[in-house]
């Protein structure tokens, strides 16, 4: 007895864990332009710089639960769940550096975590998005993904 085929792997898991993996990178990128303003001598950027941690923060703790329905509903890979994981862990480090005033946990965290997002922005855009359901050409295997072009190419007469 066969087992019923798969069901395919939804879209939407992936195409949100790109939107909140785009948008921790750009929140990350104004978070070092603020800490450089606030170097640089203009003092109310670091109030800038805390609101915008904050944001930081809740976009991480959105894209948890992004990363969890990429594995499990979306059956997708592990690695977004273990990756955000740890970068959570890493906000709320740096987050309390912060407020120890503790500048060389601070900073050096703080480049490790945009290091990070960085580094999970570019894994969660190199993931393969499944073609839509219905579309021609969803893949000879019934996979739901388009066939990569690396097989051999048949010339006919």
């Amino acid at each position: 007895m066969s087992s019923p085929p798969d069901a395919p792997v939804p879209r939407w898991p992936l195409i949100l864990l790109r939107t909140t993996a785009t948008t921790l990178a750009l929140l990350a990128l104004l978070q070092v332009m603020l800490a450089g303003s606030f170097l640089n001598g203009t003092y109310d950027s670091l109030k800038d710089h805390e609101g915008n941690a904050m944001t930081l923060a809740t976009v991480v703790v959105l894209q948890l639960g992004v990363a969890v329905a990429v594995r499990w509903p979306g059956r997708g890979s592990l690695w977004p769940l273990w990756t955000t994981l740890l970068l959570t862990v890493a906000v709320i480090g740096q987050i309390g550096a912060g407020y120890a005033r503790a500048l060389g946990v601070h900073v050096t965290l703080g480049v490790l975590l945009v290091s990070g997002i960085l580094f999970a922005l570019v894994g969660a855009w190199r993931l393969p998005l499944p073609v839509r359901a219905g579309l021609p050409g969803a893949g000879p295997d019934g996979s739901g993904r388009l066939p990569r072009p690396a097989g051999p190419v048949e010339v006919s007469k």
